[in-house]
């Protein structure tokens, strides 16, 4: 079985769990890692409840924020904001995630969801330029496309499960956030 749950990511002087954007889910979150410039990364194991709205913490914090919801360490829907250029949805493993979706009563595909990788990857850079940050295109298309593999030999996960987590951080490390 592999994690389900949320990593928010924002930028703040004061922890993010602190925020009212966050308080329908702070008692339930724990700080995963902090970076230089005030970027804080927090989990939300489960992901059950009200996690917030990232648009809403872009807003309380002036910065961008991100939101990265892990499904069962297969794929991740990514929700991202910024106070300028605005919010975009994408997600990583998109093989994985279009499984998730094949059996939904819609008919609603990957597409209709989420942004292509290259239109993500053009999103994201201008997130990362509001971040103060400078971020490559190819580089984020790169990881937009990738699938997550398998899990390094220190995970607790059963070998050969898929760690979309890792490629949610690789994204962070891309747009000048969280570096590997």
């Amino acid at each position: 079985m592999g994690y389900w749950g949320y990593y928010v990511v924002g930028r703040g002087e004061r922890p993010l769990v602190e925020l009212d954007t966050l308080a329908g889910a702070a008692g339930d979150m724990t700080l995963h890692t902090s970076a230089p410039g005030g970027w804080q990364v927090w989990e939300y194991p489960g992901g059950r409840g009200d996690i917030g709205n990232m648009n809403d913490l872009a807003r309380e914090t002036g910065a961008p924020a991100l939101f990265g919801y892990v499904m069962n360490s297969d794929c991740v829907v990514v929700e991202a904001a910024s106070p300028e250029s605005g919010a975009w949805t994408t997600c990583l493993a998109r093989a994985r995630m279009a499984g998730y979706l094949e059996g939904q009563r819609e008919g609603l595909t990957l597409e209709d969801y989420f942004l292509d990788p290259s239109d993500a990857a053009e999103r994201a850079v201008f997130w990362a330029e509001e971040a103060g940050h400078t971020a490559s295109v190819e580089d984020l298309a790169e990881v937009l496309t990738a699938d997550p593999g398998p899990p390094p030999l220190s995970t607790s996960l059963e070998r050969g499960h898929p760690q979309a987590e890792n490629l949610l951080f690789r994204l962070l490390d891309r747009l000048g956030v969280v570096p590997l």
